[in-house]
């Protein structure tokens, strides 16, 4: 399900994304799809910018333990 949020003073997509999903990488990318209009802006939004937040499949973690004395 998809989300719309305001942005907030000093907010760039990045930061959002990173609010919202928890991570940046490869999610804005997603994001500037989702919304075309946002490329006209500097990299700063203006407040109260609504941005669109596409649903975003997560992956899942996959825990790797590594030892330094093996």
């Amino acid at each position: 399900m998809s989300r719309t949020v305001k942005s907030i003073q000093n907010d760039t997509i990045d930061s959002i994304c990173w609010r919202y999903y928890g991570r940046s990488s490869g999610v804005v990318e997603l994001v500037l799809q989702a919304n075309p209009q946002l490329a006209f802006f500097d990299a700063i939004l203006p407040m109260a910018t609504d941005v669109l937040l596409p649903d975003i499949a997560t992956p899942q973690k996959t825990e790797t333990t590594i030892n330094l004395w093996d």
